[in-house]
């Protein structure tokens, strides 16, 4: 979907694509998402002339050279970290030796593990995707002045039945809350009258 999608806010695109009923709930896959929906939204931005469907499987590939099964759990550090720093590398064509770039780098995966940090407990990809790609627009628009449609609406979890820790409810930004139910719905509604005294 990342190679193919037209669609302009990575938001948007990580929705549909952690919507797929093969994914789990908390599955290494959303690292890719992440670097997937990313990528795929600067191609498709109006700024898109350094990033093609080459730059998006390369972002994949990076990532996939850093995310093994429950990495989570070996390293104590999401995949979504290392993703979103493959997608910042890429953009600045970082190399060995380029100090200026790779410092921009380590700021914005520190800037994307703080805002996972701060949403840990129970960690829950599904949130740190939508928090990673936040940040990640953010520091675009800061740093380069590029401006992404990420739209923090679309962001609503309807998952939050599917956690298998539990999920964080209220404390969790994404979490959807169900509106509260009309209490008069079914009561008789009676024509206002007129008082005449």
């Amino acid at each position: 979907m990342a190679r193919t999608t037209t669609l302009k806010d990575p938001v948007t695109i990580a929705e549909l694509m952690m919507g797929l009923p093969r994914l789990g709930m908390l599955d290494c896959g959303h690292a890719f998402i992440a670097a997937g929906a990313f990528t795929a939204a600067l191609k498709n931005s109006p700024y898109g002339g350094k990033i093609s469907d080459i730059e998006v499987s390369e972002a994949l590939d990076r990532t996939a050279s850093q995310i093994v099964k429950e990495s989570c759990a070996l390293t104590g550090v999401c995949g979504i970290v290392p993703a979103m720093g493959s997608c910042f590398s890429l953009f600045l064509g970082v190399r060995f030796g380029s100090v200026r770039e790779q410092q921009i780098v380590m700021d914005a995966v520190t800037r994307v593990s703080q805002a996972l940090t701060d949403l840990t407990g129970p960690a829950c990809c599904k949130a740190y995707v939508r928090a990673s790609l936040s940040v990640a627009a953010t520091l675009f628009a800061e740093r380069f002045g590029i401006m992404l449609p990420a739209s923090p609406s679309v962001s609503t979890c309807r998952s939050s039945d599917k956690h298998p820790y539990g999920c964080s409810l209220e404390k969790c930004p994404y979490y959807h809350r169900a509106s509260a139910p009309d209490i008069f719905a079914d009561s008789i509604h009676l024509k206002p009258t007129t008082c005449h005294s």
